[in-house]
């Protein structure tokens, strides 16, 4: 999201986290580090496969999930607990459905098209691609829309992913999401808040 961090300004062009600065080398967009850091680090190959073909099958499920899981899966957490918190006003519930019918929709191509009988989006092993689909869909857990709970095929891969990654890591790496709403109780400096509030607001439309 967007950065009013001086220093931020100075490692992304575009001023928004995530953002990686490596030595003199700067970096925006989660994607473009995940995979730059896979092949500086030459990390094991099922995360972004030497084969052409798996890789672009990663290389497909990324270009299909910011138009997709990204446009609407954290929508959830602005819309139940960031905005409120900066403009002191809750959102419509028409608003969170309107989001939640996206997801939806968004969630059946997921099953269908790329996850389908496979343990994994590529096939029997974990990739990049799963990753940042399972973080995406973490944040609406996270203010209590369990996206997972009536879609079995869906609940069977995060469980494996949980055990890809090793439980105790993924809890630890979602931790913040996961506790979001407690942000609800912190008080937001008022400058930060007229700052803030147009351009959350800005992004859900």
């Amino acid at each position: 999201g967007p950065s009013n961090n001086e220093g931020a300004g100075k490692v992304s062009l575009l001023k928004k986290v995530p953002a990686l600065k490596d030595g003199d080398f700067t970096l925006a967009e989660c994607t473009a580090i995940l995979l730059y850091l896979s092949r500086k680090y030459n990390t094991p190959d099922h995360w972004y496969p030497s084969d052409i073909q798996k890789r672009a099958r990663v290389d497909e499920y990324l270009s299909w999930h910011h138009a997709n899981i990204r446009a609407n899966a954290p929508k959830t957490m602005w819309i139940k607990v960031l905005i409120p918190l900066f403009t002191g006003q809750p959102l419509p519930s028409e608003k969170l459905q309107e989001v939640m019918e996206g997801l939806s929709t968004s969630l059946k191509q997921f099953e269908e098209r790329f996850l389908q009988d496979k343990a994994f989006i590529i096939g029997s092993e974990i990739s990049l691609a799963d990753l940042v689909a399972v973080v995406e869909l973490m944040q609406p857990v996270g203010v209590g829309c369990d996206i997972f709970e009536d879609r079995p095929r869906l609940k069977e891969w995060r469980r494996r992913v949980e055990d890809a990654v090793g439980k105790e890591l993924f809890f630890q790496a979602h931790e913040m999401i996961l506790n979001i709403k407690e942000l609800s109780n912190i008080q937001i400096d008022p400058q930060l808040k007229e700052q803030l509030a147009p351009v959350l607001m800005k992004m859900l439309k």
